[in-house]
């Protein structure tokens, strides 16, 4: 493997890293805020009606949490579940980007909300204007969207999260311990200074 190799790697892990969580919170964000107002009629005139992200389409923040926990999971997994994971992030962005693009110009949640304040079923939202936050969450797709080609094209040379055991599931094999001479008082308190028991087996 050429040497520079491991760098792009390393840079890679961090890019990708950067990219998903700066996505993710970005649509996350967004879903909070206004992305719609209008006026609705009402018993004396008019009422401003706004509807959030959320109120839209939930789906961006769904699939930024999907993309967000796949981030994650990336470095849980080895071979081809690694690659499984990591299209399945690149789908989310994807995702993120195509459901904040149909809620931009989305009315139905201010038709609902004139409807209900108007008690009648055939209101109308009048005025109606449409933020950038739906834009926000179309950049933070994008976002996770990148992080993921970037999961699929370096993955596999990417870390895995350390743990005690194995692949197979076995524990990894204890390092003996040192003989300790009992006629020797610094090698006691050395077993002792160690977390070992110089009385036990391996003192004897």
């Amino acid at each position: 493997m050429p040497p520079h190799h491991p760098r792009t790697a390393r840079r890679s892990v961090g890019a990708a890293l950067l990219l998903g969580a700066a996505g993710a919170a970005l649509v996350l964000l967004s879903g909070g805020r206004t992305w719609s107002e209008g006026s609705a009629p009402a018993a004396q005139g008019t009422l401003a009606e706004q509807a959030s992200g959320q109120d839209v389409t939930a789906l961006p923040g769904a699939l930024a949490v999907v993309g967000l926990a796949a981030l994650v999971a990336v470095f849980a997994v080895r071979g081809a579940g690694r690659l499984v994971v990591a299209v399945l992030l690149a789908l989310s962005g994807a995702g993120t980007v195509a459901a904040a693009l149909v809620g931009a110009d989305d009315t139905g949640a201010l038709e609902e909300k004139a409807a209900k304040v108007a008690g009648n079923t055939q209101a109308t939202i009048g005025d109606v204007t449409h933020t950038a936050w739906p834009w926000v969450a179309v950049a933070g797709g994008a976002l996770l969207f990148l992080a993921g080609l970037l999961a699929v094209r370096y993955g596999r040379r990417w870390p895995t999260m350390s743990g005690r055991y194995e692949r197979d599931g076995t524990p990894r094999p204890r390092r003996p311990r040192a003989a300790v001479d009992p006629d020797r008082p610094e090698e006691l308190w050395k077993a002792l200074d160690r977390g070992e028991d110089p009385t036990g087996e391996a003192g004897r």
